[in-house]
């Protein structure tokens, strides 16, 4: 064989290589879907009480706040990986239940970077705020919290307006929310919309934070959970 011969051979091979080292790459850098374990069962729920059921059309996960729970938060546990960076995406419907306050909004969401169950970043819904006649309570129609150091009470008294805004949301009506963390970023997009309807740029936990995915309840709620989907 010539040398030239050789040398192309060389370089094909070398090309191939080249090429099939850029997939594996590609591979190991591609986002993954994991499992959250609603289908199976494989969830655990803290101050909350579930059940499988048909709501609007799709096949849900009901969760109700039980009265008097311990902790700041009532909690659905995903069977998930550590959650660092990554997307999550749910269906999502809260209202307030038959036997809530006056001031109950049916508050539902999102937790995430979850660890001993008390410490938590978590994007929220007041669904009952999004068509409210008061143009102060529709500023407050969404919420980010990090507990236990900053709940909203905190939040809103020392960067009001930071940290919540105004969604349109009906009590009881499926919102599709995804939420795009990465290092110490969060973002909020709602029923598919491309800009964001939230952004933090400052998650209290801090930018390498890691822990488990949760559905978050708020009390005196009736909450409802389909097609949940963490990307990570």
């Amino acid at each position: 064989m010539s040398g030239n011969a050789q040398t192309r051979r060389a370089a094909i091979g070398g090309a191939a290589l080249s090429i099939a080292s850029a997939r594996s790459l590609a591979a190991l850098a591609a986002p993954r879907v994991v499992g959250t374990g609603l289908e199976t069962g494989a969830i655990r729920a803290i101050g909350v009480e579930t059940a499988r059921t048909d709501y609007r059309g799709r096949p849900a996960l009901r969760a109700t706040a039980l009265e008097n729970a311990p902790g700041l938060d009532r909690l659905v546990m995903l069977d998930t990986p550590a959650f660092g960076d990554g997307v999550i995406e749910a269906w999502i419907s809260g209202a307030p239940s038959a036997t809530a306050s006056a001031t109950a909004r049916g508050f539902v969401g999102v937790a995430f970077r979850v660890r001993d169950e008390g410490k938590l970043e978590a994007i929220y819904l007041r669904p009952t705020n999004g068509r409210a006649e008061d143009q102060l309570r529709r500023n407050h129609a969404l919420q980010y919290i990090s507990h236990p150091a900053y709940p909203w009470e905190r939040l809103r008294a020392e960067a009001p307006s930071q940290y919540e805004t105004y969604v349109d949301l009906e009590s009881g009506r499926w919102t599709r929310v995804r939420i795009v963390v990465a290092g110490a970023n969060a973002r909020l997009y709602v029923d598919g919309a491309e800009q964001p309807t939230l952004i933090v740029s400052d998650l209290k936990h801090g930018a390498d934070a890691k822990g488990a995915v949760a559905l978050w309840i708020g009390p005196g709620t009736l909450a409802h959970f389909s097609g949940v989907r963490v990307t990570s």
